[in-house]
């Protein structure tokens, strides 16, 4: 073996890539070859169909609406910029209409106007001919209102900013209805930014959802508590049970595990000495999609020391009353056919009080084999690796959750469906925790955390069994977090919320695609 070092291997580009492959390059529509020479025309005639600097906008699509009065004295001056959505080429006047990120706008375009020296070339040849639906172009001129009453802006000068190479798909209307539309689902959320463009209401969803995370900091900021960050990465992963994602860490060749959830660490901030701490993080679980369930997600978790779920309770019911204020001006919001009301309080019933009123069979008392065998009349599927936590939640989920359709905390859950939290106060079997449901669905989980260290130990250890026989979702024992413990926790509530459900529901959306701007999809087919 020669002892000469290698030389390092250069990564070959996507065009050597591609001919290695036998890939021939992608091929053009005719509208995309037509662009693409509208493009080069430009640059011939010295216009840069991408030029570098900053482009000064002085004004909004809505606000320019919003402010324009009809006795004002001088016309309004003002410098637009946007996509050019559609156009009205009648001679030597013109219309246009712009799309910036705050609506819509006429623009008038008249050629002498746009044109005073004799070169007419920018009307003829550029608005005229180069310029395509989707190109970005800025627009210099004063705000007026037209014959028919439109308020629009009357071009003095137009600017070139970004060429569009690929056409955008145009919704059209005839009689209110809309035909032509880009609404294939697959699509749209794999093309998420023509859905933004070219669909009205859908920017709309995702601005809410800013207004729902800035309402929610709001409200704990105001608290005095603290927003962190805990790891992504981790060795062992925990704080509830789902399956995980796993990777490799290369540089000290350990497997690692994308978070399922931040509490265990946010526990650890309070055990630190912090009162109260919050996180929106962003967790990963290995297990299906649906219409409410994405591989990645969005989750909130709030711990506050010397409280208890009682506690949390009042202040969930409190801050979802806010932010459905916040958001939609109102406490209801339409999703599908229901009309929610987040108006506080919420109705309050225990585990075993739901699924008795809902399959008239009481679960308290009852063995494993007992449920096993209660669920299976039922027509619960279950199977021989669930424990009685396991069997009792498919129970509750398979019967009950779906009735719940205004917020409704399910209360007090049997101790084995409940590792991480402290047990009930007047009742050992059972333990101190609530799930908010709301449309038939869990929005939030929260308990009065389990801090003796010796019970936590005991449950790690009866999830170890679970896991055992066969449960790939039973939580991993936690020896460091078993340690934070031992050093002493205060009594502290600790709160979870989904917020892409949450926002699903102020927007009134049934699929959590529809607020996520890029959700999980299979490799596109080429």
């Amino acid at each position: 073996m020669s002892s000469k070092q290698q030389e390092p291997q250069q990564e070959p580009n996507q065009q050597e890539t591609a001919q290695q492959q036998g890939k021939q390059p992608r091929q053009l529509s005719e509208q995309e070859i037509v662009r693409r020479a509208s493009m080069e025309r430009m640059r011939e005639m010295g216009i840069d169909p991408y030029p570098a600097a900053e482009y000064p906008v002085t004004g909004y699509t809505d606000e320019i609406k919003a402010n324009f009065r009809d006795d004002e004295g001088e016309p309004r001056q003002v410098s637009v910029a946007g996509r050019l959505m559609s156009r009205r080429v009648m001679g030597k006047a013109s219309f246009m209409e712009l799309q910036d990120s705050k609506g819509r706008i006429q623009v008038y375009v008249n050629r002498d106007e746009l044109c005073p020296d004799e070169n007419k070339d920018m009307y003829n040849v550029v608005f005229k001919k180069l310029l395509d639906i989707g190109d970005f172009v800025g627009i210099e001129g004063f705000v007026f209102r037209t014959q028919t009453g439109e308020i629009s802006v009357h071009a003095k000068k137009l600017t070139v900013l970004s060429k569009s190479l690929r056409p955008l798909p145009i919704v059209k209307f005839k009689d209110g209805v809309a035909y032509d539309a880009f609404d294939d689902p697959e699509m749209r959320y794999r093309r998420r930014y023509v859905d933004l463009v070219v669909n009205d209401g859908v920017k709309d969803i995702f601005i809410k959802r800013t207004k729902v995370f800035n309402s929610m900091r709001e409200y704990f900021n105001a608290h005095g508590y603290m927003e962190v960050e805990t790891p992504i990465l981790q060795s062992i992963p925990g704080g509830a049970a789902a399956r995980p994602f796993i990777t490799h860490h290369n540089a000290l060749d350990i497997p690692l595990y994308l978070r399922i959830a931040d509490e265990l660490y946010l526990k650890r901030l309070i055990v630190g000495g912090f009162e109260g701490v919050y996180e929106f993080s962003k967790n990963f679980r290995n297990e299906g999609m649906d219409r409410n369930h994405n591989p990645e997600f969005t989750c909130m978790e709030i711990y506050v020391s010397y409280k208890d779920y009682n506690w949390m309770m009042d202040f969930t019911e409190k801050l979802l009353e806010k932010i459905c204020l916040d958001v939609n001006g109102t406490t209801e919001v339409k999703v599908g056919d229901n009309v929610i009301s987040f108006k506080a309080p919420f109705k309050r019933v225990t585990m075993r009080d739901a699924i008795l009123e809902h399959t008239g069979y009481d679960i308290e008392g009852k063995s494993e084999d007992e449920l096993r065998e209660a669920a299976q009349k039922m027509g619960v599927e279950v199977d021989k690796t669930m424990g009685k936590g396991k069997l009792i939640d498919e129970i509750f989920g398979e019967k009950c959750e779906g009735l719940y359709i205004q917020p409704t905390f399910i209360t007090d859950y049997p101790i084995e469906m409940s590792p991480l939290t402290k047990r009930h106060r007047n009742n050992p079997e059972l333990t101190e925790r609530f799930e908010l449901m709301v449309n038939g669905k869990e929005l939030a989980n929260a308990y009065s955390e389990l801090n003796d260290p010796i019970d936590q130990y005991e449950r790690f250890v009866e999830q170890m069994r679970l896991s055992e026989k066969g449960d790939d979702e039973a939580m991993i024992i936690d020896a460091d977090f078993i340690r934070a413990l031992e050093y002493g926790m205060p009594p502290t509530s600790g709160m979870g919320i989904g917020m892409d459900r949450l926002v699903m529901l102020m927007t009134g959306q049934t699929t959590i695609q529809e607020v996520l701007f890029f959700p999980q999809m299979r490799p596109e087919k080429k």
